[in-house]
């Protein structure tokens, strides 16, 4: 399809005039992906929010440009760590903002790879990915892709570890404050466990949660319902809705969904399960606990990506 933007004269998109784009999602977290290999194409923070648009653009939860790691000023540091990251993923969330990672977007971004012809990759292998949160790698599997997303960590360990949380969440719909667990999984998360599925479907998230005190960089907010029972067969069941920073409600978001369990099992205390199956309204991810190479406990993300549509900006 062609997209025809040259007769939006004072419209950012107007000077991306013959690019090419593809449509793709993780769960239903969606994204605009485009093909930059030799880093000629600049997209600023203006022209990534026109595309996200859902109204006057594409429409998206973030854009993603595929560049080799050494055409950006981060590449230097990923390949110095491991030459084979040819790769860089550059994310943009929806309202423009430089993003360090996303878990969606990194299988989406490996999907799009495959679909330009950029790589080769059976099931099986496995693909070093840079990303402003370091290396990030992608096996490929039959049923989708699984991330290494690496070690995870308390953003106020002290806190943290003392009680039950590090801070209280106000939202659109919570009669009060509640408690909540702040994780960085490369970027930052703030966890609020709720009672019931009736409290989770009532929440209004076009309104950003407001948290105190808010981690320094800002953070996404997930709100979490375990299942009853909890565990299943070895394996830990939750549901689970998120407000992205610089986005808004998604269907999905893959380190929140890795922030959930760390802070689920967190709370469960000792005997709680490595492997968990984590609902979205887009679907559903798998998380697990691995032991990572660095000798760190790293979270593993596995599900499905998928690219939906190609076009031209016209």
């Amino acid at each position: 399809m062609t997209v025809p933007v040259t007769d939006l004269a004072d419209s950012p998109l107007a000077h991306l005039a013959g690019l090419a784009f593809a449509k793709g999602h993780g769960t239903g977290n969606d994204f605009v992906l485009v093909a930059d290999p030799d880093g000629r194409v600049d997209v600023s923070a203006a022209q990534a929010a026109a595309l996200c648009d859902r109204h006057l653009g594409i429409g998206a939860d973030g854009l993603i440009r595929a560049v080799r790691s050494r055409h950006v000023p981060e590449g230097e540091a990923i390949l110095a760590e491991d030459g084979t990251a040819e790769w860089f993923m550059d994310y943009r969330n929806a309202d423009g903002s430089v993003s360090e990672m996303c878990g969606n977007g990194v299988r989406v971004f490996v999907a799009f790879l495959l679909d330009q012809g950029l790589v080769g990759l059976e099931p099986g292998q496995v693909l070093p990915i840079g990303t402003r949160a370091g290396i990030k790698r992608v096996e490929r599997r039959e049923d989708g892709f699984a991330v290494d997303m690496g070690p995870w960590e308390f953003i106020f360990p002290a806190q943290a570890e003392a009680d039950a949380g590090d801070s209280l969440v106000t939202a659109d719909g919570l009669d009060v404050a509640r408690p909540a667990l702040s994780v960085s999984m490369g970027n930052p998360h703030t966890v609020v466990a709720l009672a019931e599925d009736a409290e989770l479907s009532e929440l209004r998230l076009f309104t950003a949660p407001s948290v105190d005190p808010i981690p320094p960089h800002g953070t996404n907010v997930e709100f979490v319902v375990p299942a009853e029972p909890l565990v299943r067969d070895g394996v830990g069941t939750v549901s689970m809705r998120v407000h992205e920073r610089g986005v808004g409600e998604t269907q999905s978001c893959g380190t929140g969904a890795c922030a959930v369990a760390v802070a689920i099992r967190h709370w469960a205390g000792a005997g709680a399960p490595d492997r968990w199956n984590v609902r979205v309204p887009g679907g559903a991810v798998g998380v697990a606990f691995v032991p990572g190479a660095d000798g760190a406990e790293h979270v593993e993300l596995s599900g499905p990506a998928v690219i939906v549509a190609h076009g031209t900006l016209g």
